[in-house]
């Protein structure tokens, strides 16, 4: 996908780490210039007390060929979410994608707790995080987005939505967060479409993000060591985590949808990263293509043991 995407401007809203990372890496190598944005600078911490930093991710955009512009906004702040899309209109004049992967649940998701134990703070917080983040952003950044046809939403989700419509997911603070974005990735489709616009809700599957390696103890070199260890309920049988995928793997996704100049056939879809990779031929940074869903459905969820030869 080198060079698909030169002369076409992205913004990553959420780039900090994790799969908003690893979009961004995908879509620079493609030839898009990246605006990366997040609340974690090498001066300020968020509340994640975390070592990555929206400056970092924009050096690794630089590495794999691409441009960046890292900036530090919180999407909670509509002042600051204006003044963004104020710097990249003056700036590039264009913006082709925009990716809405602005999360920060992690620290207030209590697995496995009912509604009324659950805090009712966090729970509030995490579905401002999660959803108003991403309606604040795009009711700023869409005016720009379809001032030329093609323009792509891209909305992070966790889960498709067969997957997510049939499955309790965590808590239910976590559930209706999930679940929300999907629907404003169809609800946003319905009104880009007039501009020719596209929106799609996107999921990775079991993303071996720098929190989940840091989870289990491991690194990206070590990551398999975690698959023989026992499990501990609720959580899943570490062995399943053969089937994770690395952040690139999504930005991969990502970077072939933007560079699709039939994307208007996916609006209002609901994607993995799997799939699109079986639809676009790219492939995970080991050359496999892990289909997640699939082997959650048929393989995890059914109480089987881990095996993934056949979903890699």
């Amino acid at each position: 996908m080198m060079g698909t995407l030169t002369g076409k401007v992205a913004l990553v809203a959420g780039a900090t780490r994790g799969a908003g990372r690893g979009i961004a890496i995908e879509l620079g190598a493609a030839g898009a210039h990246v605006y990366v944005t997040g609340r974690t600078t090498r001066g300020r911490q968020s509340e994640y007390r975390r070592p990555e930093t929206i400056e970092e991710t924009a050096e690794l955009v630089e590495q794999a060929g691409g441009t960046a512009t890292a900036l530090a906004v919180d999407h909670l702040d509509a002042d600051q979410v204006a003044e963004l899309v104020g710097r990249i209109e003056r700036d590039s004049g264009r913006l082709d994608v925009l990716v809405n992967d602005i999360w920060g649940g992690e620290l207030l998701t209590e697995w496995e707790t009912p509604v009324w134990e659950h805090s009712l703070d966090g729970g509030l917080r995490l579905l401002r995080l999660a959803v108003d983040t991403h309606l604040i952003t795009s009711h700023h950044a869409l005016p720009l987005l379809i001032r030329r046809p093609g323009g792509l939403l891209v909305e992070m989700t966790d889960g498709t939505l067969d997957y997510n419509a049939t499955t309790y997911r965590l808590s239910t603070f976590y559930d209706l967060a999930k679940w929300s974005v999907i629907r404003l990735a169809w609800a946003q489709g319905h009104e880009l479409a007039p501009h020719g616009g596209t929106a799609v809700a996107l999921t990775p599957g079991w993303l071996r993000s720098e929190m989940m390696l840091d989870s289990y103890g491991v690194t990206e070199e070590t990551w398999r060591d975690v698959l023989g260890r026992p499990a501990e309920p609720p959580y899943p049988d570490p062995g399943h985590f053969g089937i994770s995928e690395t952040p690139r793997f999504v930005g991969r996704a990502v970077a072939a949808l933007a560079g699709d100049p039939d994307v208007a056939r996916w609006n209002q879809a609901s994607l993995s990263s799997g799939k699109l990779a079986r639809e676009y031929g790219f492939t995970d940074l080991d050359g496999s293509a892990p289909d997640a869903w699939r082997y959650i459905v048929e393989v995890q969820d059914a109480g089987k043991a881990p095996d993934t030869a056949a979903y890699r």
